[in-house]
């Protein structure tokens, strides 16, 4: 970590200067700039590649666990952690599938419809005549108790 912080600010302040408050050597630092990369970041590196492309043919829906079991399907001999620090590596997070409705064709059948009796004509000659439903529920609340309106009968003056 400390390496990584020297390489990426070396072109602001001088190495030695960010060595020595790093309390690291100059020579360790350049020993750390020329060394190969490890077998183990570059088994991380084609692993990562296959992980990322299992994701994505999953329309990126597979999660840590779903992804090593198609990579040890596929032949890719790693533990579960590695896939999850991977996955989390290169920021791949799985979003959850959306349940959709069924999609609305509109044929319907129209002995199903209920007929309009009121025709939208609201004024009633007499009360007990015309009914009106209208059910609310409000989500309980511990100081009002639960509330539910249900049939009322609209009083007509």
């Amino acid at each position: 970590m400390k390496f990584v912080f020297i390489a990426k600010h070396r072109t602001i302040w001088p190495v030695a200067w960010l060595c020595e408050a790093m309390g690291v050597s100059r020579s360790g630092f350049h020993a750390w700039l020329n060394r190969s990369p490890s077998a183990r970041s570059r088994s991380d590196e084609t692993v990562g590649q296959q992980v990322k492309a299992s994701f994505l043919a999953s329309d990126r829906t597979y999660g840590a666990r779903r992804v090593w079991r198609d990579l040890l399907a596929d032949g890719v001999e790693c533990g579960l952690h590695r896939i999850e620090r991977l996955m989390r590596l290169q920021a791949l997070r799985a979003r959850p599938r959306r349940r959709r409705l069924p999609s609305d064709e509109g044929d319907r059948q129209i002995a199903t419809v209920p007929a309009n009796i009121l025709d939208r004509q609201f004024a009633a000659e007499r009360p007990n005549q015309k009914w009106i439903a209208d059910f609310t529920y409000s989500a309980p609340r511990p100081q009002l108790g639960k509330r539910m309106t249900g049939m009322q009968k609209r009083k007509e003056n």
